[in-house]
């Protein structure tokens, strides 16, 4: 603290069009630019890490007896509902491979007691199914085949197939039957009709009365439509009497039962380091659910987004994927429901030695070396009413302490991080004060923005939000001098959460989406200017700022998207991409002369911006001796603006490669 020059400093120029920048390689940081500024966040959350970081293709693979949001409870997390049109809705929300119209056979076959998101094939007089248990005592899916039932009757799910990358699929099925029989796997083209046409690849299982893992290796023919929905059933032709308790898909270029594609981006933008696995799910997470052979998982309701967990994507197969990318695990830690003895247990189970209780068991789980997690968070937003288990500020100053010291006890080397609020706030005042001396980080999440109507000015809006993080920073700042005062050994501020947050307030009176001028999403390039200014602020504060963990990997907040079985980036992926060239340079001085914009007042939760420099500069020294420097245009109401760079003394060559991030509108 207080070693830190003055790396930014702007004049306001009379001509908003016109800028200049002048580069002070003399004034330099003595803290190089953080790789772990440039990490990203997944949570078990929609298809963020199931049908999203996860290569498995089926959704409900295990059958699970679907929750249904009923509203929140006062000890946070929500009540399950049984109400069917909560069903339907969750239906031709989740479908894949349907049209709007046709979710009906999923509708039909779910009020007769089949799981959500599968059906049957074939006469309803000859297909029944229900309820039934599987081998970890969780609901499965019985399935019988009576009469003299006509060619392929059963049980069948529509996807999509990633045939962009591979014909080959790997099927994975824990099932048995009453009496053995003979069932037919198939995959199936949906026609245009919408009606599945003859199989294309098929596989006969032969299904015995104990548990049992069936695979089979499906090849697809090199003519089959790289895009269009497939139908996978498993049917016989005679009567049968199956229990299923899961059945699985992968493509077999899985990497260790990741999407390939979305490790190649990740890798791509070098990530540095990944927050599993939460987020609001984390407060209800019991870890011991995700760990062991994985039929014997239970399947659960999700605590926080009414939907399952299968958990077949536990502790192990994050740090496999942390270890595919190449990044660091920060894992966040069950702070609601769980006790400080299952979390000193988790930490066992990562970094122990085989010879203690928890390293045995990760060992016979066929892990014999250590996880070796570094990081680790206590709790999520654990102030919160939305979380399962919330608490008081005093609460959670209890919690944290419990957790911390029994979590060291396990293993002193760790670093954990105290979930934080509001900087300044009661909450972390009182965290600060009760843990003080305990404290090393304490976390905050740039979630701002809040419910807006139709009076609000998109571009009031996005000027508002590239204003926030100077004012933002200015009380982390005061978070740290009252960190250390309290006894915190060189304290630190860790954004684990952030991304726009802003979004339309709903009305009672809502039948559906209405006409609204576009405002700024996590999908759009304003996302790529707000984590642009947020990262310059970090940068000029030296290592106030720890990590910013963004959200998210895969299908929710800004970053990859995965529809169809195909994986595409929205544009803060590639500022990703773009940004990590700055990690571990030296930050120098810029003096930067600009236009400035305003706005009449606060908009939305958010203060108002006032002489906000239109533009914004970063520029660091590399170990090779090259000068990089990002530029942020942040006003919505200025055009293009004509900018002159003066170098200074740095010796430059005569060419310089400029790459550009850019979108028609905010």
């Amino acid at each position: 603290m207080g070693d830190e020059p003055q790396l930014f400093v702007h004049e306001p120029a009379a001509d908003p069009a016109q800028a200049e920048l002048a580069i002070l390689t003399s004034v330099r940081s003595p803290h190089p630019v953080s790789e772990l500024l440039f990490a990203k966040f997944c949570e078990h959350l929609g298809a963020n890490i199931y049908n999203g970081m996860e290569a498995q293709i089926l959704r409900n693979p295990t059958f699970g007896a679907w929750p249904f949001h009923g509203g929140s409870k006062p000890d946070g997390g929500y009540s399950p509902s049984a109400d069917p049109e909560k069903a339907r809705a969750t239906l031709v929300h989740q479908r894949p491979g349907w049209s709007t119209g046709d979710v009906e056979p999923l509708v039909e076959a779910y009020q007769d007691g089949c799981a959500m998101l599968w059906y049957r094939t074939g006469p309803r007089e000859h297909v029944r199914f229900s309820p039934d248990v599987g081998p970890n005592r969780c609901r499965a899916q019985r399935l019988e085949i009576v009469g003299q039932p006509p060619p392929r009757c059963g049980i069948a799910q529509r996807t999509f197939l990633p045939l962009h990358r591979t014909r080959g699929y790997e099927f994975r099925a824990m099932l048995r039957a009453y009496a053995p029989v003979e069932m037919t796997l198939s995959i199936s083209q949906v026609g245009p009709d919408g009606a599945a046409a003859p199989p294309i690849a098929t596989e006969n299982l032969q299904i015995g009365t104990e548990w049992t893992t069936c695979t089979a290796h499906l090849d697809l023919p090199p003519d089959a439509p790289d895009d269009g929905a497939y139908e996978l059933s498993l049917t016989s032709a005679s009567p049968a009497n199956v229990v299923l308790a899961s059945v699985m898909l992968y493509p077999d270029d899985h990497l260790d039962g990741a999407d390939p594609d979305v490790i190649r981006a990740l890798k791509e933008a070098r990530l540095p380091m990944l927050r599993w696995p939460g987020g609001n799910f984390v407060s209800g997470y019991h870890w011991r659910d995700g760990v062991g052979p994985v039929h014997l998982r239970p399947t659960v309701p999700n605590p926080a987004w009414a939907s399952l967990e299968p958990n077949y994507f536990g502790t192990d197969e994050f740090i496999a994927f942390c270890r595919r990318v190449d990044c660091l695990p920060l894992i966040c830690l069950n702070a609601g429901t769980a006790s400080p003895q299952e979390a000193a247990a988790w930490v066992e189970y990562c970094n122990g030695d085989p010879e203690t209780p928890m390293g045995r068991l990760r060992a016979e789980n066929g892990h014999p070396e250590p996880h070796a997690v570094r990081y680790w968070e206590v709790g999520n937003e654990i102030y919160g009413k939305w979380q399962v288990n919330w608490t008081t500020p005093g609460g959670y100053a209890d919690r944290y302490k419990r957790f911390a010291r029994a979590m060291r006890e396990v293993d002193p080397s760790i670093h954990i991080l105290a979930c934080g609020f509001e900087p300044g706030g009661e909450w972390d005042r009182t965290l600060i004060a009760e843990a003080g001396a305990e404290l090393s980080s304490i976390t905050h999440h740039i979630l701002v923005g809040g419910e807006v109507d139709e009076t609000i000015d998109p571009k009031d809006l996005f000027h508002a939000f590239m204003a926030y993080p100077a004012r933002l920073f200015e009380r982390y700042r005061d978070n740290q001098r009252a960190m250390q005062d309290a006894g915190a050994v060189d304290p630190r501020i860790a954004i684990t959460e952030m991304q726009l947050f802003a979004r339309y307030r709903r009305k009672e009176t809502d039948s559906g989406p209405r006409e609204r001028p576009p405002i700024p999403a996590p999908d759009t390039i304003s996302e790529v200017l707000y984590v642009a200014t947020v990262i310059d602020e970090c940068i000029r504060t030296g290592d106030l700022v720890e990590m910013l963990t963004h959200s998210a990997t895969v299908n929710h907040g800004g970053g990859l998207r995965k529809t169809a079985e195909r994986v595409w980036a929205t544009p803060v992926h590639h500022a990703h991409v773009m940004g990590a060239d700055l990690a571990g340079g030296i930050p120098v001085g810029m003096k930067l002369t600009c236009g400035v914009v305003s706005t009449a007042g606060p908009t939305g939760e958010l203060p108002p911006a006032v002489d906000l420099p239109i533009l914004d500069a970063t520029g660091v020294l590399t170990a090779d001796g090259a000068l990089l420097v990002m530029l942020v245009h942040r006003s919505a109401t200025t055009g293009p603006v004509r900018l002159t760079i003066d170098l200074g003394d740095f010796p430059a060559a005569h060419d310089a490669e400029v790459v550009t991030l850019a979108g028609e509108s905010i």
